[in-house]
């Protein structure tokens, strides 16, 4: 079995074969080949040993399903990737790379999980974090100047702030910083911050690539061979790997990324357009694209979170990016950013008949009056 850093180049591929849509690619990429009696998906492998001599020989250093789904997330994100046991797991290698007392430029707004590790690291002297606005490049900049790494969201969460990633990471560069995407609500197929320069994508492979609240996972995928090195030495040095069966189902999810995200879309995008005229909901927020919405019930956080146990279809629950909707009020948690409003609602949006979805959430909503 070849090793993740030994993956072919996608670049090396792209030269001798015409360049497929990610749609296709999604589908195909991490496949047996296309010979007699090989099966048409890679096989689940549970194996914590192998014979000496080879490229592996321990189960912690690599397995054959870990290799297919690493494959076709790289070659959908236009790197090389790597899977973790959780998106926190991947948030924690890359964070570990850095110096000791080094700088970290993140957003106020962004998963939480990422945030407390900051502030984790942060009140044991391992790292200084200037969390900022992400929508003012002016401050991004201007925080980049003595730091070591830039973490970016895009959209944000919960906020749904959305990034110039390419000037972005261009001024961070500038500054002399690497710079980290977490990519986990836009997905490879609405955007590829490798190819505007971002030196690491992250992904709780948890939430839309897996797809269907049934998988902890997480991924990180570079374009430096000597980066992918250093993080698989991360990786193996400290366990964080995935389980076999788990990444098996996360790539079986992936191979329905497109038509699962397409559907929760087109359902987001007409949501999002009755929730703006409706008397009960005083913000609505939407970066144009994905299955994420926000929105803010008029009446309060009691209201919000009253909203959250009314419904029969939609799910209150913490998670996001399956294929059934789920939402919750995200001040509930107390690590949540005090500068997202108490009654914000952060909806995940499946594929459900979105008439479905909407009479269950109008009457909800409509509800509120009276309660």
């Amino acid at each position: 079995m070849s090793d993740p850093a030994a993956q072919p180049d996608p670049a090396s591929r792209a030269s001798h074969a015409p360049a497929l849509s990610p749609r296709t690619v999604v589908v195909t990429a991490g496949r047996p080949p296309h010979e007699p009696d090989q099966p048409l998906n890679t096989p689940l492998t549970p194996a914590s040993t192998y014979v000496a001599g080879g490229d592996v020989e321990y189960g912690r250093y690599g397995n054959p399903t870990w290799s297919a789904f690493e494959t076709a997330l790289g070659e959908l994100e236009g790197g090389r990737a790597l899977a973790f046991s959780s998106g926190l797991a991947a948030v924690s290698t890359v964070l570990g790379l850095v110096g000791h007392g080094a700088k970290v430029v993140a957003p106020r707004h962004a998963y939480s999980g990422t945030i407390m590790q900051l502030a984790d690291l942060e009140s044991r002297g391992r790292i200084a974090a200037t969390l900022v606005d992400v929508t003012d490049p002016a401050a991004i900049a201007e925080a980049c100047q003595d730091a070591a790494l830039l973490w970016l969201e895009s959209p944000t969460n919960p906020a749904l702030e959305v990034v110039d990633l390419a000037a972005v990471v261009a001024a961070g560069h500038a500054a002399g910083v690497h710079v980290v995407v977490d990519n986990t609500f836009a997905t490879p197929l609405r955007q590829q911050p490798l190819s505007v320069g971002a030196d690491i994508v992250v992904h709780s492979a948890t939430k839309f690539i897996a797809g269907h609240s049934d998988v902890l996972l997480g991924a990180l995928v570079v374009s430096d061979p000597q980066l992918l090195d250093e993080l698989k030495k991360r990786r193996d040095l400290e366990g964080a790997v995935p389980g076999t069966f788990e990444t098996w189902l996360a790539l079986r999810g992936l191979r329905t990324l497109a038509v699962r995200l397409d559907r929760a879309e087109a359902n987001a995008q007409v949501l999002v357009e009755r929730l703006r005229e409706h008397a009960e909901v005083g913000e609505v927020r939407y970066p144009g694209f994905g299955a994420i919405v926000s929105f803010v019930p008029t009446r309060g956080p009691l209201a919000a979170d009253l909203l959250c146990r009314s419904t029969t279809l939609w799910v209150h629950a913490t998670s996001l990016g399956g294929v059934e909707s789920t939402f919750e009020r995200r001040r509930r948690w107390k690590s949540e950013a005090a500068t997202i409003p108490e009654a914000l609602v952060r909806a995940s949006v499946g594929i459900e008949d979105v008439e479905d979805l909407w009479a269950d959430l109008d009457t909800a909503l409509n509800g509120l009056a009276s309660a």
